[in-house]
């Protein structure tokens, strides 16, 4: 139950996260379209537009990650028999997270840059 639900969770934040990106990319529009002109590769600008969300996802990481490790030490201490906490229990879950937005952005991101510039410029 707590594994469908987990996976419910995941779903509804990948969705809200594509919309964020779709969102992006519809503003960056007539960016994207002269980066294009100009040179770039589909590789650049894919990773001009995940930069953005890696970012925030590194800042909330930076904040999170001493809440959390405190809190769930105060809550620990509260049993018998309980276990220390490792940096690679805050650390794995983080890569995972970025893996799963990076694969949620690409999608977007891609479409983005393979977009013809002259349709994104001829828009406005």
């Amino acid at each position: 139950m707590f594994g469908f639900f987990t996976l419910l969770a995941i779903l509804v934040a990948c969705l809200g996260l594509f919309g964020l990106a779709s969102f992006t990319t519809a503003q960056r529009t007539k960016e994207i379209g002269i980066r294009k002109v100009l040179g770039a590769s589909v590789g650049s600008i894919v990773q001009l537009l995940y930069r953005e969300f890696a970012v925030l996802m590194l800042v909330a990481f930076v904040i999170a990650t001493p809440l959390s490790w405190y809190a769930v030490t105060r809550w620990l201490q509260g049993y018998a028999f309980h276990t220390d906490l490792s940096w690679w229990l805050f650390v794995i879950p983080f890569l995972l997270v970025l893996l799963i937005a990076w694969l949620t952005v690409s999608f977007q991101s891609v479409k983005a840059a393979l977009m013809n510039p002259v349709k994104s410029l001829r828009s406005e």
